[in-house]
């Protein structure tokens, strides 16, 4: 009986390694969804400006770092200063703070209030792809997320909200550039 199961083991194994050999002979594949042709090796990310109106001074040089160590950890391409095969570029052109959740005062001289209120990002992307030109392109990107500001103070969790929004905003970017979604 352990033979069998030993036999079944082996022919998965050789299963999955004939899978890889497949896959490899077909173009550069990583874990991550990105699908890239040999001849794409490197990539420049130029530094994204704070455009907006508001946030911290260095909110565009937090969102260049987050893009460029999510290409290096889930590519194999190299970051390169300019003209690489891929070249991101763009700004920070959103930070609004707006009301979700209202609530009512507490006392009859004191004004309603919002008990969530919504930090949402805009970034805009200039993507150029010199190895296929169809897939450039220029589009504006957005997340947001909320927070219980009868709770926190914006302050003390602005650098979490960035973070968190960032994460999705590269996801996003990431998929439309070199994962091809």
């Amino acid at each position: 009986m352990n033979w069998m199961i030993n036999e079944k083991k082996k022919v998965v194994n050789w299963f999955f390694v004939g899978l890889m050999v497949i896959i490899s002979g077909c173009g550069v594949y990583t874990l991550s969804g990105a699908t890239l042709s040999p001849d794409i090796q490197t990539i420049s990310i130029q530094s994204f400006y704070n455009d907006s109106n508001g946030g911290p001074p260095n909110m565009g040089q937090l969102f260049t770092n987050q893009i460029r160590d999510y290409y290096q950890q889930n590519t194999s391409l190299s970051l390169t200063p300019d003209e690489g095969h891929l070249q991101l570029e763009g700004s920070v052109t959103g930070y609004r703070l707006s009301p979700v959740a209202a609530t009512a005062a507490q006392g009859r001289n004191l004004a309603d209030a919002s008990a969530l209120t919504r930090l949402t990002i805009t970034i805009k992307v200039s993507y150029v792809d010199i190895t296929n030109e169809e897939n450039e392109f220029n589009r504006t990107f957005s997340f947001f997320e909320d927070f219980d500001n009868t709770r926190d103070n914006l302050s003390d969790v602005e650098i979490e909200l960035l973070t968190n929004i960032f994460e999705q905003i590269i996801l996003d970017i990431f998929n439309a550039t070199v994962a091809n979604w």
